[in-house]
């Protein structure tokens, strides 16, 4: 063979080669889904800032049948604090942990010189106080950012979901708020109730003070929209949610909102339905409604559909919320949120009035 044919066949039998690495390169690629040119590059997608790695929320997931089967559950004594809405959780969920689970001792504890709170219990868990904490409210930036400081995060996990019920006396005839008729309410703009359809009665507003905590907090920044909004100089502050109802009961014109759990079975007070819109309205009770002269012996209810598809416009998680430092307070703030997520801790939380998260 002549060197010119020599010559030619290895320049076909190159181009060949290179024709059939290129098509299995583009083979590869597009069957496999994999970027060649990435390997070996860092992933961007699994990168973030150090905030967004504190501030994330821990989905619920499957954890068991109860609470004996539950693993990973540290021993000794374990204090916690927080949030008030809680309290119907700690009685029903709490005692029977402590059946189940004796090596599991939990303590609460109050905080000094100030009233319970969801942000009374961040404070109290960031200053090495609590081991974990139970809050009715996401946690702030401050917080984190306090956490961070002192050399750890913050994590929430959800646990279930509570939503704001507004109650008003019994004897008031209306049929429903907006949200932006009861900002106005609290801003002091609506001042009677014939404004808003009802009798010509001038409108009594109550609340707990700001500093009560997760409930109120919520209120400010989803009703009245931030903290740079403030209450009315009418709203009547009062220290709880008892004595809220029962100066309710009182006043035909009074308001007041707080968890729904602590209101739609009240037998003094009437919850209203609330809508984003006018004309439609929500209740936070199933209906039909039922009679106050029904109860005790028949207590109205939660409305849980509403609830779990986003019907009823407030509407909010219950967080356990726990130190991230790869220490013992880390592992029982872990072990306490995934009792509260088995399904016998669902079911406690459910018949506690709260609506199950999974």
């Amino acid at each position: 063979m002549s060197q010119k044919n020599e010559t030619t066949v290895l320049v076909l039998a190159l181009l060949i080669t290179v024709a059939l690495i290129a098509g299995g390169y583009w083979w590869f690629t597009k069957r496999s889904g994999v970027d060649i040119g990435s390997l070996g590059k860092p992933n961007s997608n699994n990168s973030s800032s150090p905030a967004q790695n504190n501030q994330s929320t821990q989905p619920p997931q499957s954890t068991g049948e109860n609470f004996a089967q539950l693993q990973n559950v540290p021993s000794g004594l374990f204090n916690y604090g927080g949030s008030t809405s809680w309290a119907p959780i700690r009685l029903a969920v709490d005692p029977a942990i402590q059946v189940a689970r004796p090596e599991f001792r939990l303590r609460y504890v109050q905080p000094s010189g100030v009233a319970a709170s969801s942000g009374a219990g961040i404070k109290m868990l960031i200053d090495g106080r609590l081991t974990f904490s139970q809050s009715s409210r996401p946690i702030l930036d401050s917080e984190y950012q306090q956490a961070q400081q002192r050399g750890f995060s913050l994590q929430q996990i959800p646990i279930a979901l509570d939503g704001l019920a507004v109650a008003v006396n019994p004897n008031l005839n209306i049929p429903g708020l907006t949200l932006e008729q009861l900002k106005s309410i609290y801003t002091g703009k609506t001042l009677n109730w014939k404004e808003l359809g009802g009798p010509d009665v001038p409108i009594k507003p109550f609340s707990r003070p700001l500093q009560a905590g997760g409930t109120v907090e919520l209120f400010v920044e989803e009703i009245l929209g931030g903290s740079g909004q403030k209450f009315s100089s009418n709203v009547e502050f009062v220290p709880t949610t008892t004595q809220a109802l029962s100066k309710l009961a009182g006043s035909l014109g009074g308001i007041y909102f707080a968890s729904a759990p602590e209101v739609v079975p009240q037998c003094t007070v009437k919850p209203l339905p609330l809508g984003r819109e006018a004309g439609k309205f929500v209740p936070p009770y199933q209906e039909p409604f039922v009679p106050l002269q029904n109860c005790p012996g028949k207590r109205n209810q939660l409305n849980i559909d509403a609830f779990q598809n986003g019907q009823y416009p407030i509407t909010r998680n219950l967080f356990v919320v726990l130190k991230q430092n790869g220490q013992s307070d880390e592992q029982a703030g872990k072990a306490y949120a995934n009792l509260l997520l088995t399904s016998q801790g669902q079911e406690l939380i459910s018949k506690a009035g709260f609506v199950k998260i999974r």
